[in-house]
């Protein structure tokens, strides 16, 4: 469930950015030092309800962000453990109307391709690509699966921000996917840590915005 109060946006300078994430338990003492997240719950279908209602409220209130920024963890088969990585480009895994004669991926009449450029880049972060799903990707899923990094959030709250003409990125850590999962235990062993590394990101992203090294393009 998204948070009880009004959505909280961080300001630096002249930019104003909306921190989405999806649960209290990646929001661990080191981000709580820095930023007011909304939190949406999990899954694409409440990551995106959760935005847009976010937004929704600042929008009314004449006050929508620069920028909104999907934070939290992400699964790889194939990055760094616990290394954290900007979206260079999002797919929504759950959507196939094929028997249609849509490609995989697309959203029906939605005029979105099967895969998104995200355009905003942060310097001297490292990028991989994300597939968004409602399912836990695990092993041998991965296989299936074209994208470097894997998450139930981003592309809803892509959605979101896009529907109110704001842009968004990305910033996940790898939580998981070197092993097959065996329990909740297995994503939350290294929270802490990440919690510690994706708040040493949102520095950056401060800094960079206040030396104009970053703008977000709307």
């Amino acid at each position: 469930m998204r948070n009880a109060s009004p959505p909280t946006v961080s300001s630096y300078g002249d930019v104003t950015v909306l921190y989405v994430m999806a649960t209290e338990m990646e929001y661990g003492s080191h981000l709580k030092q820095r930023i007011t997240p909304v939190i949406t719950g999990v899954g694409p279908v409440e990551a995106a309800v959760g935005a847009a209602a976010a937004l929704g409220e600042l929008d009314h209130a004449a006050a929508l962000p620069n920028l909104v920024c999907s934070l939290g963890t992400a699964g790889s088969a194939k990055l760094d453990h616990a290394g954290i990585y900007q979206v260079s480009s999002v797919a929504y895994r759950d959507m196939d109307a094929s028997p249609l004669g849509f490609d995989k991926g697309v959203t029906p009449f939605a005029d979105e391709p099967a895969v998104i450029a995200i355009r905003d880049r942060i310097p001297d972060i490292p990028a991989a690509s994300i597939s968004t799903g409602g399912n836990i990707v695990s092993g041998a899923a991965y296989d299936a699966i074209d994208a470097d990094m894997v998450d139930m959030e981003t592309y809803g709250v892509f959605r979101a921000a896009r529907a109110f003409g704001v842009p968004m990125i990305g910033l996940r850590a790898i939580s998981d996917g070197r092993s097959d999962l065996t329990g909740l235990h297995d994503w939350t062993e290294f929270l802490h840590i990440l919690d510690e590394k994706l708040a040493l990101v949102i520095d950056d992203l401060a800094g960079h915005i206040k030396e104009g090294r970053f703008r977000p393009s709307r």
